[in-house]
């Protein structure tokens, strides 16, 4: 799978990669994010107690509470961020 072009600019630039790491390094730890960080790691060690294999899978925070996806949609899944519903102008009908 080949590399997105904010993946490449990152590898390239230097300046830019370390004011990134700066950047994600203070929102990871606002109070709102360790909060949600410590939900998800709750739910898959409570699933993994109850028998689920969650390999490969991530706790993804929902509308309906935290369920489990693959990986792969739940990063690139636009749907369940409010932020994301905002800036493309709502619900689509």
């Amino acid at each position: 799978m080949a590399l997105s072009r904010s993946a490449k600019h990152y590898r390239k630039s230097a300046k830019s990669r370390k004011k990134k790491a700066a950047y994600d390094k203070k929102l990871n730890a606002r109070p709102e994010q360790v909060k949600k960080r410590v939900e998800a790691n709750r739910a898959r060690r409570k699933a993994k107690r109850a028998g689920k294999d969650v390999r490969g899978k991530d706790a993804s925070h929902t509308k309906n509470g935290i369920r489990f996806k693959d990986s792969k949609k739940n990063r690139g899944s636009k749907s369940d961020s409010p932020g994301d519903r905002r800036a493309r102008g709502g619900k689509k009908r």
